[in-house]
This record gives C-alpha cells, sequence and structure tokens, in this order.
C-alpha cells in the first residue's frame, strides 16, 4: 500500500521498513500493520482531536501529572499553548501506560518506541499467526468464560494496584491471544488516586467486563469485584496478588453525582459503539 505520510519518517529513520496495511481506523487514531526487520508489528498513529473532543476527556485527565506549573496553568486556561500541552498529554498517556503496565506484569501490547505522534507496538495475533480477534467476537464456554474473568480481574487489580484505571476497558478493548485475554487501547488511562470519577471509571470497566462474559457464565452476574477492589485500594491493602472474592456488601453512601455523570455519557458512547459495531458486521 502507499506509504501513509505519518509513517514515512519512520521508513526514513530505520524504525520499520515497510507498511503492510490499514488494520483499525477510529476516531483516534488509525492502526497499521507495518514490517520491521522479519517481525510485524503495529504502528498507531494519533489523529489531532478537535476542540470539542477536550471537555469530553478533561474527566479522564483530572488528576494527571504535567510537566511544570507552566503547562499546569496553560491547559487550565485553554490557551493556544495549554491546548496543544493536553494534545500531547492525551497521546503520551498510553505510551507511558504501556511501559508501566508490561513493567507491572500486565498483559498488553509490549511498546517498542513513541516517535512523532505513532506507537510503535507489538501485534497481538491467533494461533494462525493472524490479528486476534476481540472479545467481541468470540463464542466461549462457560469453563473459559469463568477463566477470562478471573484473568481480567487479576489483570484489573495489577492495573489498580499501579494507580491506573483503564476507564474504557470492554469487549471491545479486549483481544484474545492463544495465552489469554489481552488489553489494549489505553490514551483514557487514569489515575486512581487523583479522579474524582476514578471509582466510577473502575465499576464500569468491571462490570462492563462481567456482563460481556456474563452472557456464557450467568453466575458471573452477581459478582461484586469493583466495590471489592476499591475498598482494599483506599485502605492501602491491594497489591497484585491479593485474593478476591468477588463478594461486597455495598455501604448506604450519598450519591457520586460526578461519577453518576460519567457513567450515564460513556453509556449512551458505549450503546453508539456497539451500534456501529453491529451494523459493520452485517454490512
Amino acid at each position: 500500500m502507499k506509504t501513509p505520510k505519518d509513517l514515512q519518517p519512520l521508513i526514513d529513520d530505520g524504525v520499520i521498513d515497510e507498511v503492510l496495511r490499514s488494520l483499525k481506523s477510529g476516531k483516534e487514531a488509525t492502526v497499521y500493520l507495518v514490517r520491521s526487520g522479519d517481525r510485524t508489528r503495529c504502528a498507531k498513529v494519533y489523529r489531532n482531536m478537535a476542540q470539542r473532543s477536550f471537555q469530553r476527556r478533561a474527566q479522564y485527565q483530572e488528576g494527571r501529572k504535567v510537566r511544570g506549573s507552566r503547562q499546569a496553568r496553560a491547559m487550565a486556561k485553554s490557551t493556544r499553548y495549554g491546548k496543544k500541552e493536553q494534545e500531547a498529554a492525551w497521546k503520551n498517556a498510553e505510551v507511558d501506560a504501556l511501559y508501566a503496565l508490561t513493567a507491572a506484569g500486565v498483559r498488553v501490547p509490549r511498546p517498542f518506541g513513541y516517535f512523532n505522534d505513532v506507537l510503535v507496538m507489538e501485534l497481538v495475533t491467533d494461533e494462525q499467526g493472524e490479528p486476534a480477534p476481540r472479545l467481541s467476537e468470540v463464542d466461549l464456554s462457560p469453563e473459559v468464560a469463568r477463566e477470562y474473568h478471573a484473568r481480567l480481574m487479576r489483570e484489573v487489580v495489577r492495573m489498580l494496584s499501579i494507580g491506573l484505571i483503564h476507564g474504557d476497558l470492554s469487549e471491545f478493548n479486549v483481544l484474545i491471544a492463544p495465552d489469554g485475554p489481552v488489553i489494549i487501547d489505553l490514551p483514557q488511562v487514569v489515575n486512581a488516586a487523583g479522579n474524582n470519577g476514578a471509582f466510577a471509571m473502575l465499576e464500569r470497566d468491571v462490570n462492563n467486563i462481567r456482563g460481556t462474559l456474563g452472557r456464557f457464565a450467568p453466575e458471573l452476574l452477581t459478582s461484586e469485584f469493583a466495590r471489592e477492589m476499591w475498598t482494599l485500594f483506599e485502605a492501602g491493602n491491594l497489591h497484585p496478588d491479593t485474593p478476591l472474592t468477588g463478594v461486597h456488601m455495598r455501604a448506604e453512601t450519598i450519591a457520586d453525582a460526578a461519577g453518576v455523570m460519567v457513567a450515564i455519557e460513556d453509556a449512551r458512547e458505549e450503546a453508539l459503539r456497539r451500534k456501529l459495531a453491529q451494523e459493520s458486521q452485517d454490512e
């Protein structure tokens, strides 16, 4: 295929040797299959987002660290420089998260470098060496569904143990490799300790996976892993190997208005995503 202009500098610098084809195109990035030596990898080219998207992304960026006070002030005032810094911070968030999560033992695509708004990373494949299917595209036995659920809950615990929440985890952001589920797409990763909507996002992530795998193993639908994880996290007692039961008594507390609005907005987006995915399958 013709080399996209965003990838030509990587070829010129010898980072990759050839662009094979487009793998996935979304509202925030396009992912290409590329050849690097004798290896096939992914190159994720981030789009420059319109200003209308910044308000939407602000709920995820709350609590993230920035390079300095000047950048923080500019981002808060939405100056031209601030918007540029906000854009850069959004793009770098996934790169930083992938390196941190790989080091923490979370099964995510291994990153190989970030070059001029392009993230080069591992291509997750199936047993035939083809791009792995999403969780939304596979049928599972009850036994495998329970196994995948246990593994994904452990991955979420590992993430939360280093203070991170995926923020958009669902059947569309999990690939199924021969060695099990792989979590992808992390530009909206959330700072668990610094974001007021953190628990709402964690609960949505966990419950999305619960709902998907609960179609194959209905007993999963009554589990309460998110609340159990969060209680342990707040108490400083959550570790990567902390045993979980999935049982947690709900406390009577004042409603979290900010969290409710996050959940409502993301439920609308998730419904739209499912509709588009279904229409794509029907075509």
